[in-house]
């Protein structure tokens, strides 16, 4: 097993490789392609595509490929959720930040495959790609942590080649907002989201905490994934297969 740790994006983010052998020079490749994605998204890098372009010195035709691939993927779930997940900030300021983080981790995890390494977890944060098996014939255990406590888990997930993201009010307060009403989202403590694609997940525990009450139901009949949620008076509920994923409690 090796371990690799990094920041990215002002987050810690770590890379387990189970697979035998020196893998250092492919999660160096990882994260490099972490770091690139934040040098040209970041809202606080000044030199960011982002920012010159929220500046007006750059258009988005004059941004390059990177940012053209996220636009277009961000604009198909802005149209899709009938304008709840959002491209802007405020009218005129572009904000990626719904998308961006899945986006370049799941780029990451596609690098790390085409360079043969098979067994992994790619962490950003809490949102996670779990690639292959912690071990022969053995799921990675991957915990979704309560709202209420950081000790506490409101579910241990067993995946194998699947993606989790969670968008929450327990680090940043009330920062997810309804693109409809520019207003913050309050009915949700905690959304989380598993699919195949970080990218998918991301942006739908984004989109589903922005939406409300319907969002889980909504993002299941649409997509394939599942969906764990606290209500903000704590309530959980759950949509999509769930269950699936639920990893078998401890003797």
């Amino acid at each position: 097993m090796m371990r690799f740790l990094d920041t990215v994006m002002g987050i810690p983010m770590s890379l387990d490789i189970r697979d035998a052998g020196d893998h250092h020079a492919a999660a160096k490749e990882a994260f490099a392609l972490l770091h690139e994605a934040d040098a040209i998204f970041s809202p606080y890098l000044p030199g960011s595509q982002l920012s010159r372009l929220n500046r007006g010195e750059l258009t988005l035709e004059t941004t390059g490929p990177a940012f053209l691939e996220v636009h277009e993927l961000a604009a198909r779930f802005a149209a899709v959720s009938g304008g709840v997940f959002s491209l802007q900030a405020a009218p005129g300021r572009w904000d990626l930040n719904g998308i961006v983080k899945g986006w370049a981790t799941q780029r990451a995890a596609q690098r790390l495959r085409v360079l043969g390494v098979a067994n992994f977890v790619l962490n950003a944060g809490g949102d996670v790609v779990a690639a292959g098996g912690s071990g022969p014939g053995t799921a990675w255990n991957v915990g979704i942590r309560s709202p209420e406590s950081p000790q506490r888990m409101m579910a241990v997930l067993a995946l194998r080649d699947m993606a989790v993201a969670t968008s929450a009010t327990y680090e940043r307060g009330l920062h997810i907002v309804d693109g409809r009403t520019g207003r913050p989202a309050r009915a949700f403590a905690s959304v989380s989201v598993v699919a195949a694609d970080l990218t998918v997940a991301d942006v739908l525990a984004t989109t589903v905490f922005a939406m409300g009450p319907d969002g889980p139901r909504w993002a299941a009949e649409r997509y394939d994934c599942s969906v764990l949620a606290q209500l903000a008076d704590g309530t959980v509920t759950d949509a999509g297969e769930l269950r699936r994923w639920l990893a078998p409690a401890p003797r």
